[in-house]
């Protein structure tokens, strides 16, 4: 009897190792499965939507692929370009990678959308791009312009999926669809809490696409990742977002971009703090300066008085599952010229003049989030249609 109950302890340790262990598997994005999509792409005329972020292992994607002989026949660039990081909102130029020589074509400014030309003889194109889950992070409407034009000519698009280091959340107002934006193309809260896999499927399945047209659309699935995975990523998504803190507070802390607030653009930490000349001076100060990634940031040269958020982790403020207004609210509050905090792209990001008249109107982050309601349940039934990772 006791050899038989030192047994069953044995064994309950074993099963408990064993689910602990695979707990703790390391995540392997889309990319780094080559076995999966091989055959979908090998023989093929192939364009690849990628940048610095699309990464196996130590080699960009590019490259890998051209070694086991796969025929890339153009690269499209995001904001920020391909290999080396512009500035927000810096102009991409069209070009040729230097190390391929292969041609590159930007898909921001005036060309966001892959025209018939650039996809003529292109059987297939391949997006991996790290996301990071906001629904004004471009990334994801450059995804969205990529299926609307696979779809209109007849091109398979093939998503190397990565996780999403906000997707264990999602949050935030449905933008008025008569605010429409490369910072807001679809009807998603702030924060979407899916991947760009997902995310692509559920443009896709739901009609948002022009004409409710439909890609031919294949996703290689992330392996051990789910929703609750807090990853840490690790490239660099954008100049402005050097590591996790600045990730996690990024959508909270990004409606800045629409106020006379500076976010520590031209810092050495870039959204993990704010200020401004005419804010309190409560011990914290910064000046914003001319440094690659932000050339000509914000108040530039210019002593800001603010927050300091750089240990938001350490005091638990991020990662949580939800948005916080408090910090817009009070700048708000502190600002002494209420009539211009806001710029017009307040509006922009915000989806809608509704998130600042709320503000304006002297609501507190509670009342503005009961105006939520409604539409996250609505989404949340959208959203749990395209899950990968339930």
């Amino acid at each position: 009897m006791k050899r038989l109950f030192f047994e069953f302890i044995i064994m309950s340790f074993t099963v408990l190792f064993s689910m602990s262990s695979d707990a703790h598997k390391a995540v392997i994005p889309g990319a780094n499965q080559i076995e999966l999509y091989r055959s979908i792409i090998e023989g093929k005329s192939v364009a690849v939507v990628a940048n610095q972020t699309s990464m196996i292992g130590r080699t960009h994607l590019v490259d890998y692929l051209i070694s086991i002989g796969i025929n890339i026949k153009e690269i499209f660039a995001p904001e920020h370009g391909f290999r080396n990081l512009a500035d927000a909102g810096e102009t991409i130029e069209n070009g040729k990678d230097t190390e391929t020589g292969i041609p590159v074509i930007s898909l921001y400014g005036s060309h966001l959308k892959p025209t018939s030309g650039d996809l003529t003889g292109i059987d297939v194109v391949i997006f991996d791009i790290q996301d990071v889950g906001a629904r004004f992070y471009t990334y994801i409407s450059t995804l969205h312009y990529l299926l609307e034009s696979c779809a209109e000519n007849h091109v398979k698009c093939l998503v190397l999926d990565r996780p999403d280091p906000n997707g264990f959340y999602f949050d935030g107002n449905i933008p008025d669809t008569a605010y429409r934006s490369f910072v807001g193309l679809d009807p998603v809260p702030v924060v979407h809490g899916m991947t760009v896999g997902e995310y692509a499927k559920m443009i896709n399945g739901e009609g948002w696409l022009k004409n409710e047209v439909k890609c031919d659309l294949i996703v290689i699935k992330c392996k051990n990742y789910t929703h609750q995975t807090l990853y840490e990523l690790p490239v660099r998504p954008s100049p402005n977002l050097p590591n996790q803190t600045s990730v996690y507070l990024y959508p909270s802390i990004c409606f800045f971009e629409g106020t006379a607030i500076s976010l520590g653009r031209g810092t050495s930490f870039p959204f993990q703090v704010f200020g401004s000349p005419d804010f309190p001076h409560r011990g914290f100060s910064f000046i914003p300066e001319s440094v690659p990634g932000a050339k000509d940031p914000p108040l530039l040269g210019k002593r800001c008085f603010g927050t300091d958020l750089r240990d938001a982790m350490d005091k638990k403020l991020v990662p949580r599952p939800e948005l916080n207004l408090d910090w817009l609210i009070v700048a708000y509050n502190d600002f002494p010229q209420k009539d211009k905090f806001f710029t017009s792209y307040f509006d922009v990001l915000a989806g809608g003049p509704l998130l600042r008249e709320q503000i304006q109107k002297g609501m507190t982050a509670k009342q503005i989030r009961e105006t939520w309601k409604e539409g996250l349940k609505k989404f949340s039934k959208i959203r749990e249609k395209y899950l990968l990772y339930k």
